[in-house]
């Protein structure tokens, strides 16, 4: 193929892609930011989103850079049901505002705050240091709450994976969102609360033991959604974990789903392996965390006999070391083959058909 053809592939590949993107560029006031989120028409809080983790003097710079008509980063949001505005990038900005203007204690809940920001440490504008914005001239509190941010939005028109991409690609810093923190913000609806609400089904965290950084970051919610997905979804596996399980969550929210048979599902077996633990943790011996394709691979497999009717029993007390169950799991699992490999031997070890 000529260099010629290969570009008119590249040109023809980037239009089909820009396509799925629709976004709108806006301009509005540190006034009216904060009105909006006052008002819920801009979520500033989802449940993908960290804590408000600037410190007062961090949030105080950023109050003095409005004020000096400093550039400012795009504050990107994307467009939901209903058409409210969520974050996606600048919720740390948008926060801060809040904090600074405003005085009412409903509204700084909203960011976990219970009192106005105070300025400090200021080095340019070191007039300002301790006045709240209450405090300051009023000449002063029209002209902050007149200067203009800008706002650009991914609206409902944009292709799904493309908002996962882009919440994915604004949120790599040291707050990096994880991939399971951004499919729940952009798969939102009735199957992301049912996966919210499983994940905190007490029999199913107390089997888990993770590092510390992942019990807050999506991880016992994606263990969630690889039940459903590998449950219902098994046929289509690619061995792209992820962008498989974004294919996954968008079906759901188009095909039909009985929740209250596949909640049911997953939480009796839950309540199998934990029956099959004794209440101990799912470990393996001589090791202190959850191997965690084992884990998924085991209530799939109790789910699946229990579906088919049969008989579960209790296995040898060092099943999770069986040799091809662990070789099925480690190196090279995200295969097809050693998706079928794995939950095989798992249902054989749980039958007692080995």
């Amino acid at each position: 193929m000529s260099l010629a053809q290969d570009l008119e592939l590249l040109e023809d590949q980037l239009n089909v892609e820009r396509r799925k993107v629709d976004v709108a560029t806006h301009n509005f006031s540190v006034r009216e930011l904060v009105r909006m989120i006052a008002e819920k028409e801009l979520n500033v809080a989802p449940d993908y989103q960290r804590m408000f983790r600037w410190t007062p003097e961090a949030e105080s710079t950023f109050v003095e850079s409005v004020f000096l008509g400093l550039p400012i980063p795009p504050i990107f949001v994307a467009t939901n049901v209903g058409f409210q505005w969520e974050v996606v990038d600048g919720l740390q900005r948008l926060s801060t505002l809040v904090h600074f203007l405003s005085v009412n204690k409903a509204e700084l809940a909203v960011i976990a705050r219970s009192a106005p920001l105070p300025l400090t440490g200021l080095e340019k504008l070191n007039q300002l240091n301790g006045l709240t914005h209450e405090q300051l001239p009023r000449n002063l509190q029209v002209y902050f709450g007149r200067q203009p941010l800008q706002v650009v939005s991914l609206t409902d028109k944009s292709d799904l994976q493309v908002r996962f991409d882009v919440f994915a690609r604004l949120n790599r810093g040291s707050m990096r969102l994880s991939a399971q923190e951004v499919r729940a913000c952009v798969y939102q609806g009735k199957f992301n609360d049912l996966v919210s609400e499983l994940a905190a089904f007490e029999p199913f965290t107390k089997m888990l033991k993770l590092k510390k950084v992942n019990q807050s970051d999506g991880t016992t919610a994606e263990q969630v959604v690889k039940f459903f997905a590998y449950k219902n979804y098994r046929d289509s596996f690619d061995g792209k974990i992820e962008h498989w399980l974004n294919k996954y969550m968008e079906s759901v929210k188009k095909n039909p789903f009985n929740y209250s048979k596949e909640s049911a599902a997953f939480q009796d077996a839950v309540k199998k392996l934990a029956e099959i633990l004794g209440d101990r943790q799912f470990l393996r011996t001589g090791h202190s965390l959850t191997p965690l394709v084992q884990f998924e691979t085991a209530l799939v497999a109790i789910a699946d006999l229990q579906a088919d009717g049969v008989k579960i029993i209790q296995p040898a007390d060092d099943w999770l070391s069986d040799e091809e169950f662990r070789e099925a799991s480690g190196a090279g699992s995200n295969a097809r083959t050693m998706l079928t490999r794995r939950i095989t031997r798992a249902k054989a070890l749980l039958s007692g058909t080995v």
